[in-house]
């Protein structure tokens, strides 16, 4: 076995996985778990996955990557579905999933914080769950090459497509074919148009930011740079350090919405309606003089930072996200010592919609981590 990073072992090529070794409580309500069997006659999410996980380890092409790589597609293997049982809803009589592989990003990405495995290492892990399977539908895709160069810049098509592999190797249904037939295609796409191992290449950042923002653009074609200024949106758990980072690395007009809520006397999740108006009021003034200046607040989920990026791009200004995360007992510890401490409550809710910055979001995306 190959004990790396992670708190599972990895087989070594040519070893069978240890399933002895592997013991968690999530396991359980995956057990529990049963799917539908049109599409899953194996039974239980956790019967599938351990099929997904020993498919996946007999792959050649598994079998030849290199360490890291076997142990992160190994661990997003074991994870891929660990969100079905709470997506789980039965409509029309047929189980479903909706949302389980955003869901399961979400969770393995706190399951493996928590466990301390390295931010990379997780990142990559999580984003070969969010887009498990992405693989079986790219060619059914009205914009596939969209969809694919997305894909390449949150992760690689390449390991993706080993996964997506596994995941239809690894169960019992009539389809079974066509899944293998469709990832080929899709492996075969991500090659022609040089992002199976790589992302796709923007001639630069400007032209990819343009490209991601806005439908119908050619993502050859090399974008006029008519920024002005720069904006800085900070993301990242209370406690995090994002404040100590803005003091120690810039000297810009700061809109801090813990500032904001401090003048107004309030709490945390409290009337946070009136803080993001007097912090878009204050965005507004510094965009329209062009002057750069940073945004600092929790900026967690993906549709939280949309809302103020929409707002940032009114005015064309650099958009540059700045992401800040410490270890899971640094971070416990630091919202304690804070000031204005964040509840449990809140704290929870936000982990529930924790999604990491990617580079389809920004012209630069910077990531601070301390342990």
């Amino acid at each position: 076995m190959e004990p790396l990073s992670f708190p599972f072992p990895c087989p070594c090529p040519g070893d069978p996985v240890d399933w002895s070794s592997i013991r968690f409580p999530w396991i359980a309500p995956m057990a529990e778990c049963l799917q539908e069997p049109e599409y899953h006659a194996e039974g239980d999410v956790w019967t599938h996955t351990r099929m997904v996980c020993d498919r996946l380890v007999e792959l050649p092409e598994w079998r030849a990557l290199e360490p890291a790589s076997r142990e992160v597609l190994f661990a997003a293997a074991l994870l891929h579905d660990v969100s079905k049982p709470e997506t789980t809803r039965e409509e029309d009589g047929h189980i479903r999933h909706p949302n389980h592989s955003l869901r399961g990003a979400i969770t393995a990405r706190r399951l493996l914080w928590e466990l301390g495995v390295p931010f990379a290492l997780r990142e990559r892990v999580a984003g070969l769950i969010r887009f498990h399977q992405s693989p079986f539908f790219l060619v059914d895709d009205p914009d596939s090459l969209r969809k694919a160069a997305r894909l390449s810049w949150i992760t690689r098509c390449d390991h993706l497509a080993l996964l997506a592999r596994a995941d239809g190797l690894g169960r019992i249904c009539a389809d079974g074919q066509r899944i293998q037939d469709n990832i080929t295609l899709f492996e075969e796409y991500c090659r022609e148009q040089g992002c199976l191992d790589r992302p796709w290449p923007f001639a630069t950042d400007h032209s990819r930011y343009l490209y991601f923002r806005t439908d119908g653009r050619d993502p050859a074609y090399e974008a006029f740079d008519d920024t002005r200024g720069e904006a800085i949106l900070m993301s990242g758990l209370p406690g995090a350090g994002k404040s100590h980072w803005v003091r120690e690395n810039l000297s810009v007009p700061e809109i801090s919405l813990d500032d904001i809520r401090a003048e107004l006397k309030l709490r945390p999740g409290e009337n946070s309606r009136e803080v993001i108006n007097r912090a878009r009021e204050r965005a507004r003034e510094h965009l329209r003089a062009g002057t750069p200046f940073v945004w600092n607040a929790t900026n967690l989920s993906r549709d939280l930072r949309r809302q103020v990026l929409d707002l940032f791009a009114l005015y064309k200004p650099r958009i540059r996200i700045v992401y800040v995360e410490s270890s899971y007992d640094r971070q416990m510890r630091q919202n304690r010592e804070r000031e204005a401490a964040v509840p449990v409550t809140v704290l929870e809710r936000m982990l529930h919609a924790w999604d990491v910055p990617d580079s389809t979001e920004a012209h630069q995306v910077d990531y601070v981590i301390t342990t």
